[in-house]
């Protein structure tokens, strides 16, 4: 079976989708504005619990030599490259569906990481990889524990949450262990790439993976509980809880906060992007999880929504290129 040819190929029109899958605590998405950049310099921020981290990094274990076992149904040839439609099991249980974007040639060529945003999936960023993988990367984007269920909502405000947000971490290590393993990849330049929610949990796997270089975090903010709760009021549907029912989700949520993790990501370099008009992630919300990071760690701002500009994928293939040795210059924005 050949796999359809996407037509979302430019920047602006995979902005688009990206702020369908990834929504505000409202469901609207924002409006895209003027684009500038500023750099701004995050305060040093240590750990908010102390202890948490550790007491949480035996939940992201698994076998990793377990044989990957990859199934593929089908392959669609491009000028230059091959987009793979591939799976393989998590080592929590099920399918871990991907798309593995392959450049011609013998390598060895980098490997990165994508990670879609709430209510995605691995179509989400698969315009994405087809312009990256022009500048030597194989490109692995794959679908969320939620997303693999047809008409499932992205959250519960259940344990459930728990875990598929410590399965994803387990899947997410498993994709480096695919990566690390194909013939094509220089397993020491490997990077991560995350939007909103795909940010949030990059910055979770990044206090547990320390084989990935370099992680792109762009318009996330600390985690779902930084997320769904407001100077410390419930939002975005959370209210709408016993309070019970709150309490419980929190207690389950705070130990696999991404803003516990990611101030342990060093060596591993940050590369922080957020939007001054975001209605998604405040500028509260994206400080502080810029403050919580590791050095080395880069801060960039823009003058948009949750969606961000052609410019910031620009500025972050910019990034990635001196972390892990791609070619900016052959970044493709069109066919």
């Amino acid at each position: 079976m050949a796999l359809r040819k996407s037509s979302l190929t430019q920047s602006a029109l995979t902005i688009g989708l990206l702020l369908t899958a990834c929504t505000g605590p409202a469901g609207t998405p924002p409006a895209l504005m003027s684009t500038s950049t500023a750099v701004a310099t995050a305060a040093v921020m240590t750990d908010p619990v102390p202890g948490i981290y550790e007491q949480g990094l035996p939940l992201f274990d698994y076998d990793s030599e377990q044989p990957l076992d990859i199934t593929e149904s089908a392959v669609r040839q491009e000028t230059g490259y091959s987009v793979h439609d591939i799976a393989y099991p998590s080592p929590e249980g099920g399918a871990v569906p991907a798309y593995l974007v392959v450049p011609e040639g013998t390598g060895p060529f980098a490997g990165i990481i994508l990670m879609h945003g709430s209510s995605g999936s691995r179509e989400t960023l698969l315009p994405f990889a087809e312009e990256l993988v022009h500048t030597g990367a194989v490109v692995l984007t794959l679908s969320a524990p939620a997303a693999r269920i047809p008409g499932k909502p992205w959250i519960s405000f259940t344990v459930q949450d728990r875990e598929e947000q410590i399965q994803l971490m387990v899947d997410l290590r498993r994709a480096v262990d695919l990566l690390t393993q194909h013939e094509k990849v220089d397993a020491s330049r490997l990077g991560y790439v995350g939007y909103s929610y795909g940010a949030a949990m990059g910055g979770l796997l990044a206090g547990v993976e320390p084989r990935i270089k370099a992680y792109g975090l762009m318009v996330g903010d600390g985690g779902l509980v930084n997320h769904f709760m407001d100077e410390d009021r419930p939002v975005g549907g959370f209210e709408t809880l016993e309070p019970a029912a709150r309490e419980h989700w929190l207690k389950a949520m705070e130990p696999i906060e991404p803003i516990h993790f990611v101030g342990h990501a060093s060596p591993s370099a940050l590369y922080f992007q957020n939007a001054r008009n975001d209605r998604s992630v405040s500028e509260e919300d994206a400080l502080a999880y810029q403050a919580a990071g590791s050095e080395p760690k880069k801060v960039q701002w823009y003058d948009s929504g949750h969606g961000l500009p052609g410019e910031a994928f620009v500025d972050m293939v910019t990034w990635l290129a001196e972390q892990i040795g791609i070619d900016a210059a052959k970044y493709r924005l069109s066919p």
